[in-house]
């Protein structure tokens, strides 16, 4: 597996730059992308190693910094009670065309990188989830993974908590891939149902896996880490990607 390079580019957007962490394999390119989005923390220590890990499979990898808009460029909310208050509440202040026009802006460079194919896959974990799904209504994205995407079941995502990522689901939407935990409290079951009914009823391209898993059990930190169910969804993922956009 190839070394990496970390670096950033701040794109501009109509509500200022957003900075967009850039993870890139040293051997010979050009390679696929992916758009990783983050949880509610933005570009921490968790996120940063799974982006490493994705890119040393031969991926060019984009972690856009969410709130943009609201926080300066760099900022890391930290895992306790106020990083978790201030990310949900930029969560529901964030518009949703200032979350889709970031898809585009992020989809128009990596489609123009001279190391990019071309080829863009979504993948979001949390709030990321969210984002990873709404990003596939965007034409320039080829495949979708989500991790326990929240509010998707509720339409909850953005000011005035009313968004349209689920409805606007179609059988023309790039194929999709989801993983769950069964122990998630902010994607219950009836809340999965729901979700996998629509994708059903619509005839959408879709892989479901749940899990005996807690929310967040990817991330390397904190409790509800789960190694070796985190290895065994990253090898699921590694998978769809290389049938989907390598």
């Amino acid at each position: 597996m190839p070394t990496i390079t970390e670096s950033y580019e701040d794109l501009e957007t109509t509500r200022g730059p957003m900075r967009v962490h850039l993870f890139t394999p040293t051997t010979q390119g050009p390679f696929p992308a992916v758009i990783f989005y983050s949880e509610i923390f933005q570009a921490t220590g968790p996120i940063r190693r799974m982006a490493a890990a994705i890119a040393g499979e031969g991926y060019l990898v984009a972690v856009p910094e969410v709130y943009h808009e609201f926080e300066e460029p760099g900022t890391v909310l930290a895992y306790d009670q106020a990083g978790s208050d201030r990310g949900n509440e930029l969560k529901y202040k964030k518009e949703l065309a200032s979350y889709d026009e970031d898809v585009d802006v992020t989809v128009q460079y990596l489609k123009s990188a001279p190391n990019s194919t071309g080829k863009i896959a979504s993948f979001g974990v949390c709030l990321g989830g969210h984002l990873s799904l709404r990003a596939g209504h965007h034409e320039g994205i080829d495949a979708v993974v989500a991790f326990y995407p929240t509010d998707v079941h509720s339409a909850t995502l953005g000011a005035g908590k009313s968004d349209d990522t689920l409805s606007s689901i179609s059988k023309a939407s790039p194929p999709m891939l989801f993983v769950f935990g069964r122990q998630d409290p902010h994607i219950p079951e009836e809340g999965r149902d729901l979700t996998r009914r629509r994708l059903q009823d619509v005839d959408a391209d879709f892989e479901w896996h749940e899990f005996n898993a807690a929310h967040a059990f990817l991330r390397d930190e904190g409790p509800r880490y789960n190694p070796a169910l985190a290895r065994t969804c990253l090898m699921l993922m590694y998978r769809f990607l290389e049938e989907k956009i390598r």
